[in-house]
């Protein structure tokens, strides 16, 4: 039985390393918060559609994030990722939403004003559940399509060719 030396020249293999989508994540987060405010103070002098302030407050997000990703990576999003930064970025958006509802809650409304919207909520729920499901809706399909529409825009492949 002979022994094989073992070469220490071997060429290792290039493993691909996926990248961390939790900063994209964030700057997906950042934008829409950037956005959400510009509107805000908009709003204050123009009565604009909610729901298209949040659509495009997602579109800017995905843009900042999509824009980094091809930056740092000099790659598109892959499916995969793109999953991962849509569920990613909708969470955080819903999480800035609950905490932004929350203050307004404690914050801006009295006893009364608290006790009065606790009791339409609870007299006709439906409305109130059809409408944040119609919202949850809204921002998970917004959010893909802007996320694959800005990925396949700005592709540094598709732009060479």
């Amino acid at each position: 039985m002979s022994r094989q030396t073992t070469s220490l020249n071997k060429p290792q293999t290039l493993v691909q390393v996926q990248p961390k989508l939790a900063r994209y994540v964030g700057f997906f987060a950042i934008g829409y918060t950037l956005a959400s405010t510009i509107f805000m103070m908009i709003q204050t002098k123009l009565a604009l559609n909610p729901q298209l302030v949040m659509v495009v407050s997602i579109i800017v997000g995905a843009y900042i994030a999509v824009s980094k990703f091809i930056k740092h990576q000099k790659r598109a999003l892959a499916r995969d990722e793109i999953n991962k930064l849509m569920f990613g970025g909708i969470v955080i958006v819903w999480m800035l939403t609950v905490i932004y509802f929350s203050a307004i809650w404690f914050w801006l409304f009295d006893t009364i004003s608290r006790e009065v919207l606790f009791e339409m909520a609870m007299q006709r729920p439906l409305p109130l559940l059809s409408s944040l499901m119609l919202m949850l809706v809204l921002t998970l399909v917004s959010a893909r399509i802007s996320l694959w529409s800005i990925n396949r825009l700005l592709d540094p492949i598709r732009k060479s060719t």
